[in-house]
């Protein structure tokens, strides 16, 4: 392989300058500016440093002028360094107006993207030459180094600090309004979000349970109706079930016709038109499914990643977390201990809530009561210190089949307690119990159940 030639990396002085000059000669136009082009984006020292001055008059309030910006290096110990009053000057007289300030600022931020981009390249190509090294630990740090660098560059883009502002107050306005405002995604169940506030960004959330018990089908309630009520998107990983399977349960849940007579093909008129219109539904809501089998975390944070830079992603659900594979280490307990804390780690570096299926050990079936307990979790006490939130789902009477607890035990930033949900298996869909029955309809069949 041939040796990298020596080159000068990317920059443009001229652009750094014009920046500077602008400043100077418009005081106001540091405020176009300040909100994204930070002091290291610029290649020149000088510059860097000059601009850092102007920011703390900025941030201070007070007016960026020859005479102001002079007084600030002097104060730092930087004015001859930066080249005294004569490049100051000449920085003044660079640009007639700054009326271009913001497209001159866009340039040197991205010729820093492009420096920081070599400079990860170069520490990957070192690790790769590296034979001891990991080649999948080698991808993934690869992949994040640049999915961070292209989110920076999504986030920070052209936004004076007027408009954010306004657009934080509009946000917040809006939530004072709204009668039940929550902060977090909403679940669809009134009094799950009156305990979370929501699915609150950078949380990995647990849903735990003995098998049967009806997790994947509150996920997929959840995942329905974050994507098709609210519109928010929404990535399902399935490592148990096929997509088939995934879309004839979402297909029920929403149509509410009789899932065995989908399963059999007995279906009549009244039928296929609930489910026609169910189809429509759902085809126009912005739900992605995967279900590849045995998906490795780092698959699954490389497929969530490109998820959110293409559609967004305000939601990501894992069923289950037992079936992820991770690198084999030296005994199960630690592979499922790496696993929660990447799907944690997932949460925080996407920013949104993550909502992962659990399952339980069989010491549950062996006590008298068969309420979960935190100790319960299978193979890992990891997944109780990573979780923000860890919810047990439980039938309190094996022979009532459709009163179902939902049990909060662990909540980092709020309330625990139990919640009441009634399962219908025949539309393998949950309903609220709420006392008042506020904000959500639940079939007459069932509240006649629940008040008999």
């Amino acid at each position: 392989m041939p040796k990298l030639p020596n080159r000068i990396p990317p920059q443009d002085l001229e652009a750094e300058k014009s920046i500077i000059g602008a400043i100077l000669i418009d005081r106001d136009a540091v405020v176009s500016v300040a909100q994204f082009l930070k002091p290291e984006h610029f290649y020149k020292n000088a510059h860097s440093d000059l601009y850092e001055a102007i920011l703390a008059l900025y941030e201070a309030r007070e007016p960026i002028d020859l005479i102001t910006l002079t007084a600030q290096l002097k104060k730092r110990g930087l004015f001859d360094k930066v080249g005294g009053t004569g490049y100051l000057s000449e920085l003044a007289s660079q640009v007639p107006t700054a009326s271009n300030i913001s497209q001159y600022a866009q340039m040197v931020r991205d010729h820093f993207i492009k420096r920081q981009l070599i400079s990860t390249s170069t520490k990957m190509l070192e690790k790769a030459f590296d034979e001891t090294g990991d080649v999948r630990s080698i991808l993934d740090e690869t992949e994040q180094a640049v999915f961070a660098l292209s989110q920076q560059q999504l986030r920070q883009n052209f936004l004076p600090l007027r408009d954010a502002l306004a657009e934080s107050f509009d946000r917040l306005d809006e939530l004072h309004k709204k009668a039940g405002g929550l902060r977090g995604v909403p679940t669809g169940f009134w009094d799950l979000d009156g305990k979370l506030a929501g699915m609150q960004d950078s949380n990995l959330l647990i849903l735990a349970s003995r098998p049967g018990q009806g997790k994947t089908s509150l996920a997929l309630n959840i995942a329905a109706h974050v994507a098709v009520r609210e519109g928010l998107p929404v990535g399902v990983f399935s490592l148990e079930m096929s997509k088939e399977e995934l879309v004839d349960r979402l297909l029920v849940s929403q149509s509410e016709i009789d899932s065995w007579r989908l399963k059999t093909g007995k279906l009549d008129d009244e039928d296929f038109d609930r489910l026609q219109e169910a189809m429509g539904v759902l085809a126009d809501a912005p739900l992605f499914i995967d279900d590849t089998p045995a998906a490795s975390i780092m698959e699954m944070r490389t497929k969530a990643r490109r998820l959110q830079v293409e559609h967004g992603l305000s939601l990501l659900i894992v069923d289950y977390l037992q079936l992820v594979v991770s690198r084999r280490l030296e005994n199960r307990v630690q592979e499922v201990s790496e696993i929660s804390q990447s799907l944690k780690n997932l949460a925080r570096e996407l920013k949104i809530p993550v909502l992962a299926c659990s399952q339980l050990s069989r010491a549950v079936e062996q006590r008298g009561t068969k309420k979960p307990q935190l100790a319960d979790l299978r193979e890992s006490g990891a997944i109780e210190q990573d979780a923000d939130v860890v919810m047990f789902l439980w039938r309190p009477d094996p022979e009532n089949a459709e009163q179902v607890k939902l049990d909060i035990q662990k909540h980092r930033n709020g309330p625990t307690g139990e919640i009441d949900l009634m399962f219908r298996a025949d539309r393998v869909k949950f309903y609220g119990v709420e006392k008042q029955r506020r904000k959500q309809a639940i079939p007459e069949e069932v509240a006649a159940v629940e008040t008999a």
